[in-house]
C-alpha cells in the first residue's frame, strides 16, 4: 500500500483516542497508559526474534512512546486541557519544518510551509471551537511544546537509525508500558477497573496505542515525512468530530472551517514536490 494509506489508518485509530479517553476519565493517566501500551504490543509478541535492536534505537523508541506521553500528561495537569492540547498539537507542523534538518536531501517548498500554517490553523479552529478556552498563561505550556516536539523529532529520527523491523516497536511499546505502570505505582492512587474499563482499556491498546504506531512506522519507513506531516492535521478534526458525536453535541460551523482549512491543506501539501 502507499505510505500514506498507512498514515491515514493511524490518524483513523488515533481519533478515538479522545472519546475513549473521556469514557475512561476515571482511570489515571498513566496507568491507563502503561496497560494500554503494554497490550497494544502483543500482536509483536510472536515476532520476538525481531526485537534485537541496538540500544541506541531502544532508546530512541523509549524517547517517543514513554517520554512523549509522560509530558503530555503533566502538561494536562499543570495547563488547562484544551490549550495544552492545542500546543501538543504543533507536533505535525514540527515533523514538516524539521524534516529537512533531521533528513538530509528533502527540501521546503512555500506549499509545503502554508499547508503546515494551514492545516495548525485548522487544527486550532477545531480544538479551541469547545468554547473551553481560558486564555492565560501557564508553564504547563512547556511539557506540552516539548512533547510536541518529541513526537515529531521521534518520527523522523527513525528514518536516521539504522533500519530495524516494524515489529520491534512491539518492544518499544512494551518498555514504554512498563515504565508508565512504574510510574502510576510511584505517582497515582490504586484502584479497581470493571470489567467495562477492561473493555475499553483493550481496545484502546490494540487501537490507538497499538496498532497506530505500527502503521506510523510504517508510513514513515516508505513515505515523504512532509506530507505525513500535514496529513497528520485530520487527527484533531476528526477526534474533535467524533467526540461531539459520542457525546451527543450538535456539529458547529468551526468544525466545518477546520475541516476545510485542513483538507485544503492536506491537498495542497501532498501534491509539492
Amino acid at each position: 500500500m502507499h505510505p500514506n494509506v498507512y498514515a491515514l489508518g493511524a490518524i483513523a485509530l488515533w481519533a478515538s483516542l479522545a472519546s475513549l479517553g473521556v469514557a475512561l476519565r476515571h482511570v489515571p493517566p498513566f496507568l491507563l497508559t502503561g496497560l494500554a501500551l503494554v497490550i497494544g504490543s502483543i500482536p509483536a509478541w510472536p515476532l520476538v526474534r525481531q526485537w534485537k535492536v541496538p540500544a541506541r534505537t531502544l532508546a530512541l523508541g523509549i524517547y517517543g512512546l514513554f517520554l512523549y506521553h509522560f509530558l503530555l500528561f503533566i502538561a494536562l495537569r499543570m495547563a488547562p486541557a484544551v490549550e495544552a492540547n492545542l500546543v501538543n498539537y504543533l507536533w505535525p507542523l514540527f515533523i514538516v519544518v524539521l524534516a529537512p534538518v533531521f533528513l538530509p536531501g528533502l527540501r521546503l517548498k512555500a506549499a509545503h510551509v502554508l499547508a503546515a500554517l494551514a492545516g495548525f490553523a485548522g487544527a486550532a479552529i477545531a480544538i479551541l471551537g469547545g468554547g473551553d478556552a481560558k486564555g492565560a498563561w501557564s508553564w504547563g505550556y512547556l511539557p506540552a511544546l516539548a512533547s510536541a516536539f518529541i513526537w515529531a523529532s521521534y518520527s523522523l529520527w527513525t528514518r536516521r537509525v539504522a533500519a530495524f523491523p516494524t515489529a520491534a516497536i512491539g518492544l518499544f511499546g512494551l518498555v514504554s508500558g512498563l515504565l508508565s505502570l512504574g510510574c502510576h505505582a510511584l505517582l497515582e492512587q490504586p484502584v479497581d477497573l470493571s470489567q467495562r474499563d477492561w473493555l475499553l482499556v483493550a481496545v484502546l491498546g490494540f487501537g490507538p496505542l497499538g496498532a497506530a504506531f505500527f502503521l506510523w512506522d510504517k508510513a514513515l519507513k516508505g513515505g515523504d515525512a512532509r506530507h505525513i506531516g500535514i496529513l497528520s492535521y485530520l487527527t484533531p478534526l476528526a477526534s474533535t468530530a467524533l467526540l461531539v458525536l459520542v457525546t451527543g453535541r450538535e456539529m458547529s460551523a468551526s468544525i466545518a472551517l477546520a475541516a476545510a482549512l485542513i483538507i485544503g491543506a492536506a491537498v495542497v501539501g501532498t501534491r509539492a514536490r
